[in-house]
């Protein structure tokens, strides 16, 4: 991964040590170990924050920067990756757990009426939750573990190319300064 690409998108500690409403979490931002972009720390975060990203619970955000703190991994972006779940993405991502937790469990799926609303989920809660919560654990520890595995690729791959890119320019510059 680009180090640089993702330096400029991270916050500053100091930005955030400044801010009113994070005067509480002033000790835990201070840590440095929770700023570093290095190929362990970036992986770990994805870890963390797809695996909270994952979870159908409040406080999402919360999760992952405690999950961040206890695994000694980047901050920002492990609370940043909680976004995948947004308005928008939340109720696909959630169904989809559902579904799996309903195919692991052999249970019938619930069908939905042709007007979902708030009110037909709270009666079927019941019903709903367990498949919800073992299909969204499942999910959530697939998705670490695939992101985790993937950046750290991702990783490896950026750096052997700009090796060789490094290799191949100082090759040039030899040959260049022989034919001179």
């Amino acid at each position: 991964m680009p180090r640089r690409l993702l330096q400029r998108y991270m916050p500053h500690p100091d930005t955030l040590r400044r801010q009113r409403s994070l005067r509480l979490l002033a000790g835990m931002t201070g840590d440095p170990s929770l700023w570093v972009l290095s190929r362990r720390s970036v992986a770990n975060a994805f870890s963390v924050g797809l695996f909270s990203a994952m979870l159908p619970i409040p406080c999402q955000m919360a999760l992952a920067a405690f999950g961040a703190w206890l695994a000694r991994c980047n901050l920002p972006l492990s609370v940043g990756l909680v976004w995948i779940t947004n308005p928008l993405t939340m109720p696909l991502i959630f169904y989809g757990n559902y579904r799996v937790g309903t195919w692991l469990m052999g249970t019938q799926a619930s069908e939905a009426p042709a007007h979902l609303s708030t009110r037909w989920v709270a009666e079927r809660m019941a019903d709903i939750l367990p498949a919800l919560a073992v299909g969204s654990v499942i999910m959530a520890c697939v998705a670490a573990l695939l992101g985790n595995v993937m950046i750290r690729l991702a990783w490896r791959w950026q750096v052997s190319r700009s090796w060789k890119r490094r290799h191949l320019r100082r090759r040039r510059a030899r040959r260049d300064e022989a034919d001179e």
